[in-house]
């Protein structure tokens, strides 16, 4: 055989694919596949959305049979277009109000028809890309809008759960109401009562049948529950009525005011969209505390987008379009639908498009079972959801924001009116407070200790300017003032009426003190002022040194570093008492590190953090340089700072034994060679090869400044939530157990405030065993009164990198003097022979084996303090009841890296944060 011959001749034989020249090549075949995540969180969905369906087209007067096809095409249709892919659409209640005012207008027919009508706009609104648009409404205004929807729901719903017929209008329920009460019907009356209380308990049995059960959804459960009852029962009641398909009345051409039918189309556009697009933001934070689904592609777990906003507007209108066309309600994004499809475990659309086939099979093929429900019993439903939508977490918030009054116009409105005239009233309302919050500045003057206090409370407009100027001519001639600024903004006309009485008032003798909530001290300049208020440079006139602590070398309000900051690393204003070359006593002038354009350290914006910009040693001196300002131009919006480095100090030493001291006192990190800034070693000051360091500063004055800047900067803004709390008591749900190194900021790496954790912390994060503490009873009692008292729901130990008591434990030797430490360490004996046990496979790390015998030791301990905890009293009984977690955490300092404990049964893996699920 010829060696040119093929050896398989059956090749020949295959067609082969002709791959065309300058294109990619063709990618795998993709196979359509169902996750089973996706077919469960649908059942689940559709559980929900049938009984709701059929009672939201009930509420509105419509044909039951259009709550199901809403329900159909919103999970189909807007399943596959929709850009929210876990959002699921149908019937929702929000439109119950403003689909009901137009059946009883104009008709069943013409509401389909305006109901397509809407769907057009909603895909012109697409195709111009204006979603985010609708983002802009204030809260208030969409929270009110929906609790006054909820209210004139309740109010209506009550009469059929009483056995009657509802009214046209709140008023008219209200006015029928004690009649409808003096004949109310039993029958109705007892199945309402039924299907209330099943809603009510069923969410609430506790225990691990209680976990069970509720995989079946309250709603389904409820109105079962009440139908089979009333079947049992023989109750004579009105029942689900759902006529043949075939007499299913479709849209027809909008009959009725041209203008009336143009305000009902801009309507249901209105609250479809915002409701829609406010859901969809919602489940893109209900996506993002489920780690699975926005996992990196490395990892293989499925990926869930954040939504497209403008697509979820195209995917609602051609909904619309469509449900309208086929007789149905309108559709919009719905809210506890969507929730349940996120909690239910959906990773993909399919879930949605399935729920929507499934309404499809049952409404089909389940027409019999679903007239056997009674009306009272959806009536009590979707009173249950208006009821509902009066959130009291909605009223908090905005009462805390300040707009009570726009959400309560918003609701009285829409509750007395109508929707559209009630979101145009709110609307109203919410600029009205916002123009009075602008106008609205309060300027006081007061004199203490022979000092001038001028206070600006609020926005510093144009408007303010007259008062500001009378306050700051009573300010005598020569004297010292203070003007403090707590606001966010100063226009021009009020920057140039400061500064013009600035100079006027120093030339004279004067000092003149800017200061701020979230400022130091200085004057003002043009590149602190203009879009923010509260700034202040020297540029002109004489500054008073500003107090400092007994002994320290820099002012308390001097110091401009990040609140998180460690003290070796700052990098504070130059004493007053520098040279006026700009080099600090501890070398030279370097440029302060900021953390994001237009922002300053702190993380501050930086028209509100100017009040130490642009000094140097000589900033107390009018600079003659520096030129004027010109009049028509606006200051700049953004201040950039230049600042001398003050003299390094060797960082306090670590609350880790065993740990080694650090040796660098560089102001600032590591080059990626292992140098310091400049070239020097590390370990070395590089400063040395210039001038010698000056004295380390005492740890006293480092604790007092950063306490200032505390106060200062920070204590203003937390302020009234520590009130909040030291009101109401702490009432934690962590107790997180760590170790007492001072890189450990708890609060930092788990994005925690006042009152979320209890925290713990002593050398190495150890548990002692119950029996064994010896005297030392403290993590036992915290541990007790964390479980017993504060009812925690989860307890942590967290680990870390490079501990000092772990690496003690490895070189330690018997016998020797029991030190109080050695006394400590040998709670952590137990996980020196766990890891020496060959019996147990060790913990491991995702991604890479653990560096070296003390990073293994770290994560072997982790796992055995569980072990010790688990067998305390408190926490065992705590943990049959199933009312507390526990978990293991691990922190990689050099890596900034978290892992989480997770697996079991002899399988301990420490994955990345943001991958693992959080499991008991």
């Amino acid at each position: 055989m010829s060696a040119c011959v093929p050896t398989r001749t059956s090749d020949s034989t295959r067609p082969k694919r002709v791959h065309p020249p300058h294109s990619p090549p063709p990618g795998p075949r993709r196979r359509f596949r169902i996750a089973g995540a996706d077919v469960s969180a649908s059942i689940a969905v559709f559980l929900i959305a049938l009984p709701l369906s059929l009672g939201i087209a009930l509420a509105t007067g419509a044909p039951l049979q259009a709550g199901l096809v809403a329900a159909a095409v919103g999970g189909i249709v807007v399943g596959r277009l929709g850009g929210s892919p876990l959002q699921v659409s149908g019937p929702a209640a929000g439109l119950t109000v403003v689909t009901a005012d137009l059946i009883q207008r104009y008709g069943w027919r013409t509401t389909c028809a305006v109901t397509v009508l809407a769907g057009v706009a909603q895909l012109g609104l697409g195709c111009l890309r204006v979603a985010r648009t609708a983002l802009a409404v204030s809260p208030a205004i969409v929270h009110g809008m929906l609790a006054g929807i909820g209210v004139t729901i309740a109010v209506a719903q009550l009469h059929i759960v009483l056995g009657g017929t509802p009214q046209s209008s709140v008023l008219d329920n209200l006015r029928a109401l004690p009649a409808q009460l003096a004949g109310l019907q039993p029958a109705a009356v007892a199945v309402s009562v039924l299907t209330l209380s099943l809603l009510l308990i069923w969410p609430r049995i506790p225990g691990r049948t209680g976990r069970l059960l509720r995989t079946m959804p309250a709603p389904l459960v409820a109105v079962a529950g009440a139908t089979a009852t009333a079947s049992l029962a023989g109750l004579t009641l009105p029942k689900v009525d759902l006529p043949s398909w075939r007499s299913h009345a479709l849209a027809g051409l909008p009959e009725g005011p041209a203008l009336g039918v143009a305000a009902a189309v801009l309507t249901i556009t209105l609250v479809c969209s915002v409701q829609s697009l406010l859901g969809a933001v919602a489940v893109d934070k209900l996506i993002a505390s489920r780690p699975g689904l926005v996992a990196s592609p490395a990892t293989r777990a499925p990926r869930v987008g954040r939504s497209d906003l403008d697509r979820e507007l195209l995917g609602q209108g051609a909904a619309n379009i469509v449900s309208g066309s086929l007789g149905g309600l309108p559709v919009a994004g719905v809210a506890v639908r969507s929730s349940a499809n996120v909690h239910a475990g959906a990773v993909s659309r399919n879930s949605t498009m399935l729920h929507g086939v499934l309404v499809v099979v049952a409404a089909l093929l389940m027409v019999p079972i679903l007239e056997l429900i009674p009306l009272a019993s959806l009536a009590a439903l979707v009173m249950a959801v208006g009821i509902q939508m009066v959130s009291l977490h909605h009223i908090r918030t905005v009462t805390r924001h300040r707009e009570v009054l726009v959400y309560a116009a918003t609701t009285l409105a829409v509750v007395f009116l109508n929707v559209l005239q009630g979101v145009i009233l709110g609307i109203a309302v919410a600029v009205a407070v916002a123009l009075n919050r602008l106008a609205h500045t309060r300027i006081t003057h007061d004199e203490r200790e022979g000092v001038h206090h001028i206070q600006v409370r609020g926005q510093l407009t144009f408007l303010a300017v007259p008062r500001l100027s009378r306050a700051l001519h009573l300010v005598p001639h020569g004297s010292p003032a203070v003007v403090e600024l707590d606001g966010s903004f100063m226009d021009h006309a009020a920057y140039e009426a400061l500064q013009d009485w600035q100079k006027t008032h120093t030339a004279q003798g004067g000092s003149v003190e800017l200061t701020g909530r979230r400022l130091g001290t200085g004057t003002i300049t043009p590149a602190a002022a203009g879009a923010g208020a509260g700034t202040g440079t020297g540029t002109a006139g004489t500054e008073p040194p500003a107090p400092a602590a007994p002994g320290a070398g820099t002012p308390l309000a001097d110091c401009r570093c990040r609140p998180w900051t460690p003290w070796r690393n700052h990098q504070c204003e130059v004493p007053r008492s520098a040279p006026a070359s700009g080099v600090s006593p501890g070398g030279p002038a370097a440029e302060e590190p900021v953390g994001a354009p237009g922002t300053v350290p702190g993380g501050h914006p930086a028209e509100l953090s100017a009040g130490t910009t642009g000094r140097t040693g000589a900033a107390d001196q009018p600079s003659s340089t520096e030129p004027e300002p010109h009049p028509s131009t606006p200051p700049s919006t953004t201040a950039t700072s230049t600042t001398s480095t003050t003299a390094t100090s060797t960082a306090p030493a670590s609350a880790d034994p065993g740990s080694p001291a650090p040796t660098s006192t560089g102001p600032g990190p590591l080059t990626p060679d292992g140098t310091a800034p400049g070239g020097t070693a590390p370990g070395s000051s590089p400063l040395d090869s210039q001038e010698p360091s000056t004295p380390q500063e005492p740890g006293s004055h480092q604790l007092v400044r950063g306490i200032s800047a505390f106060q200062r900067n920070t204590a203003p803004l937390v302020r009234g939530e520590l009130a909040r709390l030291a009101r109401e008591g702490q009432r934690p749900t962590q107790l997180f157990l760590t170790c007492a190194d001072s890189r450990l900021v708890t609060s930092m790496i788990t994005s925690s405030g006042p009152g979320d954790l209890f925290v713990v912390r002593n050398v190495g994060n150890l548990v002692p065993p119950p029996g064994e503490e010896s005297g030392d009873d403290s993590v036992g009692a915290a541990i007790e009164y964390a479980v017993d008292v504060l009812k925690v729901r989860s307890i942590t130990v967290c680990g870390h990198s490079g501990c000092g008591a772990m690496q003690a434990l490895l070189g330690s030797e018997p016998g020797g003097e029991q030190t109080p430490l050695k006394r400590w360490l040998r709670h952590g004996l137990p996980s020196l022979e766990r890891m020496a046990d060959g019996s147990h496979p060790w913990p491991r790390l995702a991604g890479r084996a653990p560096a070296d015998a003390v990073e293994q030791l770290c994560l072997t301990n982790v796992v055995q303090q569980l072990d010790h905890l688990r067998a305390h009293v408190s926490v065992a009984r705590a943990l049959r009841a199933g009312a507390l977690e526990l978990h293991g955490l691990y922190f990689h300092v050099g890596e900034a890296q978290t892992y989480l404990l997770t697996g079991g049964g002899g399988d301990e893996l420490f994955d990345h944060v943001g991958v693992a699920h959080l499991t008991a």
